[in-house]
């Protein structure tokens, strides 16, 4: 399943490998806070929980965490959606 975490804080990008190869990507909201998108594959509920305790131990502040639509998902449900409408 695929996984996005937001951390309060700019995180680095090169900390990717340290979280099984996550996409890090820090971001400042319109507030002038940063915080850090944590986005990728985990294969189980104990490899997330395996990041969150890392996420922990580094002192970040999980902001949120959900599962994402994976890569093409989305974009095959809208030509679906798409296929439906053109047919009515």
């Amino acid at each position: 399943m695929r996984y996005q975490i937001i951390v309060a804080g700019r995180v680095d990008v090169s900390w990717g490998d340290w979280f099984d190869r996550m996409e890090l990507l820090p971001h400042m909201r319109p507030d002038g806070s940063w915080v850090t998108s944590l986005t990728g594959d985990v294969t189980d509920q104990a490899a997330l929980r395996g990041i969150l305790n890392w996420l922990w131990d580094l002192n970040l502040n999980v902001i949120s965490v959900r599962r994402a639509v994976a890569k093409g998902h989305r974009r095959r449900r809208q030509q679906r959606r798409n296929a439906a409408e053109t047919s009515d």
